[in-house]
């Protein structure tokens, strides 16, 4: 076996991976930089941990090639530039695994390692070596086959999947894993993870960078999660860099990591993570995921009830629509459409008062009937949010509502949306999306926040639970308009965040003045105490003069009778959770009532409640 020192690694060789290239390659290898680098032992691996996301042990390293210290050179990315640039790729890939290879085996270390390769290197490797060679070829630098795993990088397109699937198969048959590298980069599909079935699948860092501020990066890693157990795939998480980041990560459930974070790339493999790592694992307290500030898509118009209405041509006659509208009294217009493509809609009321005037039949009943036509309608795709067609309630021209709507499929007539339909769906599809974030304040709803506290729930963490509610906001309220009372609201919501370790504690928003704090903070209390105080300070900037001066305002109350109600103020009621106290969210709100129940009637700030 070639050892580092043997200045035959580039010649041919039963052995030495460079030997399968042509004599042609070989010859670029010693002729080129690369060939001098390799020569003069000044290429060097190093090792990257790769840990259990749950409990942070060590369970395998990356070997990454790395050039002369302070060098333009000492990056892979680099080397392979100049690899490229001299037509040696494969051959120095090859190079690259037999350093990692002869390293590891020299270190005796446990655990796996993983070590890149290209679709093209593998496949040439097991095509012209075979499978008893490979295997006789890894445990002669005394490493097991079973503690290699194969990280397919792709720089290219696979020019043939057949071949690398065969080859992957053999791979496995030595008992060695496979690995598809940087999952999610453009360049490696999903039809590569169906195809090869790997072993592992390393997620691309721009996915696990900074997940614990993007809610979509989290839905991603949700759904390539589902995928994993599809495959029967184990999934490593790359670019691991913040604490808050990898409790995400292990709040999710991913099972491996790999990042700065846990350990950077080094000569000598870690026994163990970084202890920033390690006490960000062992912090029991469940962490506060990102949210979706968007709607679902439920409300989009391929999901409602659509009428297939008949439809007319331009050439159509007026006796010919007054006979469809008399066979469907249902109708409340028909839609003008020519070749498949809708270019008015005939409002039923419209064309029926014209019809029903003196001679119209007999002078216009044979004509085409777009005299009475509206040649603007208003036309949807299947595929719009129905949010987003709100500009046709709010349309000065009230056409629009009382004709309703064509609604096309690529441009091609489907049927019409009503009015009537148009409101009730908005409606709908508001208040859904109001259950997931609050439209004032933007702030979790009532989903999420109960989806917040079933996790904590299942990850057995004690927390407390706040309902906060505003005191004399209805009087405000009606004093000074629903435009100011909404300001109050959003301060509300502002104090609160400001006060709220983001990576600890939920805030939501149930609607109205009343909200939900949920603490894993253990200086909770005082984080209390300072919303509440600083509320009432900022509130009054929210009074007139003479309200401040007086120190409140007269309104009526709900009998109708004017009182004098003093300014706003916040109560929070508060319940300590603790493991195994209650056993859904449902429980744990009604708690939380009942504690701001009891801050309200005590005229407190902040009251708890014995849980």
């Amino acid at each position: 076996m070639h050892t580092l020192a043997d200045p035959s690694l580039l010649a041919p060789s039963t052995v030495d991976p460079p030997a399968l290239a042509s004599m042609a390659a070989r010859m670029r290898l010693r002729m080129g930089e690369l060939g001098r680098l390799m020569q003069g032992q000044a290429l060097f691996p190093v090792f990257q941990p790769i840990a259990n996301a749950e409990d942070g042990s060590v369970y395998a390293h990356e070997a990454l090639i790395r050039g002369p210290v302070d060098t333009p050179l000492h990056g892979a990315e680099a080397l392979f530039r100049v690899a490229r640039e001299e037509d040696v790729v494969i051959d120095f890939e090859l190079f690259c695994v037999e350093l990692a290879l002869s390293h590891w085996g020299r270190l005796n270390q446990p655990g796996r390692l993983f070590v890149n390769i290209s679709a093209g290197a593998l496949v040439q490797v097991v095509r012209k070596r075979g499978r008893n060679t490979l295997i006789d070829y890894v445990r002669g630098f005394g490493i097991s086959p079973r503690m290699l795993v194969f990280e397919i990088t792709e720089h290219e397109r696979v020019s043939d999947m057949a071949a690398l699937v065969a080859v992957v198969q053999e791979v496995r048959s030595t008992g060695a894993g496979v690995a598809l590298d940087d999952f999610g980069d453009g360049r490696s599909s999903l039809r590569l993870w169906s195809e090869l079935r790997p072993d592992y699948v390393k997620i691309d860092k721009y996915f696990s960078k900074d997940i614990s501020l993007h809610a979509d990066k989290l839905q991603t890693l949700r759904a390539l999660k589902q995928i994993a157990v599809v495959f029967g795939t184990v999934l490593v998480a790359e670019g691991i860099e913040t604490e808050e980041d990898l409790r995400v990560l292990r709040d999710l459930c991913i099972g491996y990591g790999q990042g700065y974070l846990l350990g950077r790339p080094a000569r000598e493999p870690r026994l163990q993570i970084r202890d920033e790592a390690m006490v960000a694992l062992s912090d029991q307290r469940v962490t506060v995921l990102p949210e979706l500030r968007r709607a679902s898509h439920a409300g989009r118009l391929r999901s409602l009830s659509i009428m297939h209405a008949p439809t007319v041509s331009p050439q159509t006659s007026n006796n010919d629509v007054e006979a469809i509208f008399h066979a469907h009294p249902e109708l409340h217009a028909v839609a003008v459409v020519d070749e498949g493509r809708p270019v008015a809609i005939m409002n039923r009321q419209v064309f029926m008062q014209h019809y029903a005037q003196q001679y119209f039949k007999e002078i216009f009943g044979r004509k085409p009937c777009l005299l009475h036509a509206n040649h603007a309608p208003r036309l949807v795709e299947r595929d719009h949010d129905v949010d987003d067609l709100v500009g046709i309630l709010t349309s000065q021209d009230q056409r629009y509502l009382v004709d309703g709507f064509i609604v096309t499929d690529n441009g091609r007539y489907v049927g019409l949306g009503t009015g009537e339909q148009l409101v009730r769906s908005v409606t709908e599809v508001r208040l859904e999306a109001a259950r997931h974030a609050n439209p004032l304040t933007f702030l979790p709803g009532n989903i999420p926040i109960s989806q917040h506290i079933e996790r904590l729930l299942q990850g057995g963490a004690e927390f407390v639970a706040c309902y906060a509610d505003l005191n004399s906001f209805k009087p405000f309220n009606d004093h000074y308009g629903y435009w100011r009372g909404d300001e109050m609201i959003r301060l509300v919501a502002k104090v609160m965040v400001a006060h709220c370790d983001a990576q600890r504690d939920f805030v939501g928003h149930v609607g109205g003045d009343d909200f939900v704090i949920l603490f894993q903070s253990s200086d909770w209390q005082p984080r209390c105490e300072r919303i509440v105080d600083e509320f009432r300070t900022l509130a009054l900037a929210l009074f007139d003069e003479a309200a401040r001066l007086a120190g409140g305002i007269e309104a009526e109350d709900r009998d109708g009778s004017l009182r004098f109600f003093p300014c706003t103020t916040l109560s929070i009621g508060a319940v300590r959770i603790r493991r195994g106290a209650c056993q859904n969210a449902e429980e744990v709100a009604t708690l939380a009532a009942l504690a701001k129940h009891d801050a309200k009637r005590a005229g407190a700030g902040l009251l708890v409640r014995a849980g």
